[in-house]
This record gives structure tokens, sequence and C-alpha cells, in this order.
């Protein structure tokens, strides 16, 4: 189907319900990918963690997590108990202490399921971009999601983290999506999220709760939901980004 330069600048997809692409042909493309955050998205959130972790480290709220783990000295030294290794490192391993003492109180987001099922049976490829490491991640899909594959899984590992697009544009290449992040939804809660999305060309959609509702009307997101569910309707009848 041949579209004109407006249409072709609109970030938007076409339905995914067969019934209404049959009915109403869209120029819009069809959705290739939808990539998830964890806390806060696919799981419910935690906000205890990030206060712990900055507390372990010495940081205000100010301080982004990452980036000041980041600017410590990676040469190795003994601690007091003789163990060799860096200050980035120990700092590494405080923050992934409380990780693993809130998988046990993990809870799955409501909806969480039955939009899993809705993108494999509409032939949708699903991914995680998350700033956690893989322990909880691998936590979540085996304990309330069993059987569903995400491919890529960008975690911690990947560099740079959130909110630059380099993750979303890596999982981008990884699935040969056209038009790089432009065939991608980035579903979130943070602004984090919202940024790497938007910057990265993608359809931002937030998960709302009651600490990030000013950020539905951020410039960078498309549209917000309530819960994962609310996603399958949006798209069966195709959507539209709000900035462009």
């Amino acid at each position: 189907m041949t579209t004109n330069s407006t249409t072709a600048t609109i970030r938007g997809f076409a339905p995914l319900d067969p019934q209404m692409r049959t009915a109403s042909p869209s120029p819009l493309p069809q959705l290739q990918a939808v990539v998830f955050d964890v806390d806060g998205t696919l799981c419910m959130p935690q906000s205890w963690m990030f206060a712990e972790m900055r507390r372990q480290l010495g940081i205000s709220k100010a301080t982004d997590i990452l980036d000041h783990i980041l600017t410590l000295p990676d040469d190795e030294t003994a601690d007091a108990e003789g163990v060799v290794s860096s200050e980035r490192e120990r700092a590494y391993a405080k923050i992934r202490a409380v990780e693993r003492e809130a998988m046990g109180q993990m809870r799955p987001q409501e909806g969480l399921v039955e939009l899993m099922d809705y993108l494999d049976g509409r032939g949708v490829k699903k991914a995680i971009c998350t700033r956690n490491f893989d322990a909880p991640v691998d936590y979540l899909i085996t304990n309330f999601i069993t059987g569903h594959t995400f491919y890529p899984i960008v975690t911690r590992d990947f560099k740079p983290p959130k909110p630059n697009p380099a993750g979303l544009l890596h999982i981008a290449e990884k699935l040969g999506v056209n038009e790089g992040g432009r065939g991608l939804i980035m579903v979130g809660d943070s602004l984090d999220d919202m940024v790497a999305g938007r910057r990265a060309g993608a359809v931002t959609v937030l998960l709302a709760n009651s600490e990030n509702e000013a950020l539905k009307s951020h410039e960078y997101t498309d549209l917000s939901v309530d819960k994962l569910s609310d996603l399958i309707g949006i798209l069966e009848a195709g959507i539209v980004a709000q900035g462009q």
C-alpha cells in the first residue's frame, strides 16, 4: 500500500484485529514488537526498593542510582575483610542484594497473563528493556508467565541504560524490526521508559499508578492505561501516537 508523506510521519500502528483491517484498511504499519519494563510494569511497583538502594549507597533521590555507580572507581582494592574488589563492584553488589530481597515480595501486574496470551495469539513479539539485573527478570518469567518467550532481554549489563534509547534500538535490530524503534511500542511506568521510547521513535504507553500520575500528561507519553490488559482493545482497534 502506498502512503503519502503525511501518513509516513505518523507514529502508530494498524489494527491487529484482522476483521477491522479488512473492513477499513489502514495506511499505518503493522505492530511488530512490544517492549516491556519490569519493575512497576510487568510486576507491581516496589518503591521501597529504590529508597533502600539509595540508603545503601548514601545518595539522595535526586541522584540516578546507575549513573552514580558508574562514577565510582573501578580499581580493585581490599576491603576490611580482605576481599578484593572495586568500589563500583561493591556498589553493584549492594543493589543486587536489595533486588534479591524484593523478589520475595514480587507480585504480577493485573492483566499480565491476558496481555501476553493476546500478543502471542496475534503474532506480536515481546521483549524486555530494564535497569534490573537478570535474576529478578528470570524470577518473574518463571513464576508468573511461564511458557512466554521474551527476546531479546536487555538488562543492566547493557550500556548505556534507559533513558538512553540504545537498548530499544538494540532490540529493534536484533528482531529485524522495520524502521528501528518506529516498529515498537514501549510499555513502562517511569520517565526513563517514556524518554527512551520517544527518543527511539517508539510509541510510548504509560502503565499508570498512584505515583506516576504526572507522567500521563508528559510530552513523551503517547497514551496511558490502568492495567496491562487494557492494551488489548487498544491494539485491536489500532493506535496513533499523540506526539509526533
